[in-house]
């Protein structure tokens, strides 16, 4: 059962992507102020307006300050200079309510729409996160990560798994949307399909619970930050207003990034669109990037019934009436910043800024182009065969993968290798082993040198005795009464010899022995 509490009576339910206007219609002087009394208008229907009266100083909205003339000493209250502040004021309000981050910020809505922005959301947040902490206690919150998003009524925690201390979890509370038509028992259904969901190029969803009111969501957190913080290369927790508002160090990506990213975020949306779930909030903070992989984020948004953050702009086309249409019109957003490193001031788009790339601005002119608006976006399976998202950046990060991969379990292999030899050869009994060899080894050394001088020794004596024999007389033998052959008369170096070849087949022998022992 949710532990979220149920909406109160008669809540309204409102799109805050609606655009607000604010036109000044008239100034009042009240004692040493100026009253300025402001039209300001929800959408395209006049009805749907009301006035405010504010007084206006230097400090102006969201701390920003205001170009207006500065105050006089003297002639405060003439009428002149009230009508030249007034068009300054004027020309304040239009920037602000035609900014895509200021128009959605909550000081801007507060400022315009009082009655409607004056909740504390973070006091709710902290409320629903608070009751959801008692009746799980594994999880435990290290910080609140105060504005990281654009919504109002969404708020950031960075939490940690008591059991898991050192990773990291993205928790966040979100107030339903205007767009949710999902009943209560089918939106359960599909959150908890949407955490069971482990496919490529999706950040996981790892917990999911909803009410009748808000929804609560935990995610693995990445410090690396999602695809907007790269390109702006800014820090993921910082407030999303001085990130993103006017960022100092934006720049587009490489050509073989946008292809790579391309492909992976276009994967990812064939796969949600094959099973039947669409996105319609995809842009670069809901794209997160960790060594290279793109993973889709937020999906569950559209099933919240939360407005989409571009829905101001594809309202303005009827051919964009689907929600693939919907996700391939982001898709063209999204390509669009990756290029040039910042969103389009205005779509359609029919001028590109120049680019080395010509094949993005190809399709990017199939997406955001005045012809592409008005006759229908393209399908996804239709970008996935053009050029900048071929298959071949895909092949080649594959190959470069599989190349360090091996290259690394190589290394591995063979540090294995070392470490088992150096473990063996430090080990007593290979001290022992080798003792023994070389004890061997020296003994057969030994006999091979005493082999040696006896051959040597031998070879002399031979030549002696063959030398002194030659040259000595025999005593005269009778022929009819011959008489066997006597060593006892044979010289003494033949004897000598004798003794030498016993020794020399003795020490043969025992060096073959001791040969074959060693093997």
């Amino acid at each position: 059962m949710s532990f979220l509490e149920k909406p109160s009576p008669g809540r309204l339910l409102l799109d805050d992507t609606v655009p607000l206007t604010a036109v000044i219609e008239a100034s009042q002087n009240l004692q040493s102020h100026t009253e300025y009394i402001i039209r300001v208008q929800r959408g395209v229907s006049s009805e749907n307006s009301w006035q405010v009266n504010k007084t206006m100083t230097a400090s102006g909205v969201c701390g920003i300050s205001l170009p207006l003339p500065p105050k006089k000493l003297i002639g405060n209250m003439d009428r002149e200079f009230i009508a030249e502040r007034q068009r300054g004021l004027q020309t304040y309000l239009d920037s602000i309510t035609q900014h895509p981050l200021l128009c959605s910020s909550l000081p801007v809505k507060k400022f315009l729409d009082p009655n409607n922005y004056s909740a504390n959301y973070t006091e709710i947040a902290l409320q629903q996160v608070s009751m959801f902490f008692r009746s799980d206690p594994k999880w435990e919150v290290l910080e609140p990560l105060r504005d990281m998003g654009w919504r109002i009524r969404k708020k950031y925690f960075l939490i940690k798994n008591k059991e898991q201390t050192k990773e990291r979890y993205l928790l966040s509370w979100v107030d339903l949307g205007p767009d949710k038509f999902l009943s209560d028992k089918d939106l359960q259904s599909a959150m908890k399909l949407l955490t069971s969901l482990s496919i490529p190029y999706l950040c996981p969803l790892l917990f999911s619970s909803t009410s009748e009111s808000s929804a609560l969501l935990i995610r693995p957190f990445s410090e690396k930050g999602s695809l907007k913080d790269h390109i702006c290369k800014v820090k993921p927790r910082e407030i999303y207003l001085k990130k993103y508002c006017n960022p100092k160090k934006s720049q587009g990506l490489e050509l073989s990034q946008i292809k790579l990213y391309g492909r992976q975020i276009l994967e990812g949306l064939k796969l949600l669109h094959d099973g039947g779930v669409f996105h319609g909030h995809l842009h670069t903070s809901n794209v997160i990037v960790e060594d290279g992989v793109c993973r889709l984020t937020d999906v569950e948004n559209g099933m919240l019934g939360v407005p989409s953050t571009l829905r101001p702009v594809f309202t303005q086309f009827r051919k964009i009436n689907t929600t693939e249409s919907i996700d391939v019109f982001c898709f063209g957003h999204l390509l669009y910043e990756m290029t040039y490193g910042r969103p389009p001031d205005s779509v359609p788009v029919d001028q590109h800024p120049t680019v080395p790339y010509t094949a993005v601005v190809s399709v990017l002119q199939s997406i955001l182009s005045t012809e592409a608006c008005k006759s229908g976006m393209p399908k996804v399976s239709e970008l996935m065969q053009t050029p900048h998202v071929n298959l071949q950046a895909l092949k080649t990060a594959k190959e470069s993968l599989e190349k360090r991969l091996q290259e690394e379990q190589r290394v591995i292999h063979q540090h294995k290798r070392l470490t088992r030899a150096q473990s063996h050869h430090g080990s007593e009994e290979e001290k022992k082993r080798r003792k023994i060899l070389a004890r061997k080894v020296h003994n057969t050394e030994t006999l091979f040198k005493l082999v040696t001088l006896l051959t040597i020794t031998l070879h002399v004596n031979l030549f002696f005795c063959l030398s002194s024999g030659s040259g000595a007389s025999s005593p005269p033998t009778c022929p009819s009464s011959p008489t066997p052959p006597s060593t006892t008369g044979m010289p003494v170096c033949l004897a000598v010899c004798v003794c030498m070849l016993k020794c020399l087949s003795v020490c043969l022998s025992v060096c073959l022995s001791l040969c074959f022992a060693q093997d």
